[in-house]
């Protein structure tokens, strides 16, 4: 394996992750706040409705204006997974309490037969 797996996989030792279904119910609902860690190119194909666009790149800099509240529950994603498991973990590094990352990503939403839009 390789480094960049390595630190995924010690990411998702401390995070939590949710489904698909779970996810879109939550937000669905108003329960949580989905950021879209995937960069831009990736975010004009595709995403998830109701999602807010941050960048991996940007998060820390970003998500405070973006979710002021560090109790917020905020649903994190990218394309398959692994970036969104480092962003929870900095994101509960930075203070949020109620991170998780949704598992497997936008392909493993779009496998489940959920929305995206362009």
């Amino acid at each position: 394996m390789g480094r960049y797996e390595d630190i995924v996989r010690e990411a998702k030792n401390k995070i939590t992750e949710i489904s698909p279904a779970e996810a879109a119910d939550k937000v669905e609902s108003g329960a949580a706040v989905l950021i879209d860690v995937r960069e831009k190119e990736e975010w004009d194909e595709a995403h998830i409705p109701k999602a807010i666009h941050v960048s991996r790149g940007r998060l820390e800099g970003e998500i405070e204006d973006k979710v002021t509240d560090p109790n917020a529950n905020i649903i994190v994603h990218c394309g398959g997974g692994g970036r969104s498991a480092l962003a929870a973990e900095t994101l509960q590094r930075m203070g949020y309490k109620n991170v998780k990352s949704l598992s497997g990503g936008l392909k493993a939403w779009k496998k489940a037969g959920l929305p995206t839009e362009k």
